[in-house]
């Protein structure tokens, strides 16, 4: 495993004038790289994008929805047989009406029990991921210039700056997971209000 040191910068110029300043300082090209990191949630850790297999938002909709059925199939099936009754329609009058309600309550059942969900499931998954999106400037470090390297990073004007292990392979960080927490360099951490 390699000790690698990495701080974000908000736009590409200034990540590339960072890189400049670290192989004025004496780093080479194949110990920096630089790469863009998507904002919360935008990873596309599966084939249909995102970062979590389901929605945790739509955690209760499966019970919204039967809910939702049985509601929407009584009210259908009393509509229908008001009609029936009113109307002397067929009884598969009833039937279809039963089945329209069952539908449009399955509906309304998820949506209301999603809607509800929705804000403190999106808190949680704020709260998973702490990296912030941005460029993010890696080096590849020994124990001896590390120090050096979150120097020349910081006063290029990168922020949350952290250390990591990780492989390094072919001049760029090879296992780099967006999803995990940066652990910051503590004598570069940022002071919290």
């Amino acid at each position: 495993m390699s000790l690698i040191v990495a701080a974000r910068f908000t736009t590409f110029p200034s990540a590339e004038n960072a890189a400049q300043k670290l192989f004025d300082a004496g780093f080479v090209e194949e110990d920096v790289t630089l790469f863009f990191v998507n904002p919360r949630g935008q990873h596309a850790r599966y084939p249909i994008g995102g970062d979590t297999g389901t929605d945790p938002g739509a955690h209760q909709a499966p019970k919204g929805a039967g809910m939702g059925v049985t509601i929407g199939a009584v009210i259908g099936a009393i509509v229908g047989v008001a009609i029936f009754a009113t109307f002397s329609a067929p009884l598969l009058v009833s039937l279809v009406a039963a089945g329209v309600g069952a539908y449009v309550g399955s509906l309304a059942g998820a949506m209301s029990r999603t809607r509800k969900q929705g804000a403190p499931a999106q808190q949680a998954r704020q709260h998973e991921e702490s990296r912030d999106s941005g460029v993010l400037v890696a080096v590849h470090v020994s124990p001896d210039n590390q120090l050096d390297a979150a120097r020349v990073l910081r006063d290029a004007g990168g922020v949350s700056i952290e250390k990591a292990t990780g492989r390094w392979q072919q001049g760029r960080w090879a296992d780099f997971d967006p999803l995990k927490t940066p652990e910051p360099l503590n004598d570069f951490a940022e002071k919290r209000a």
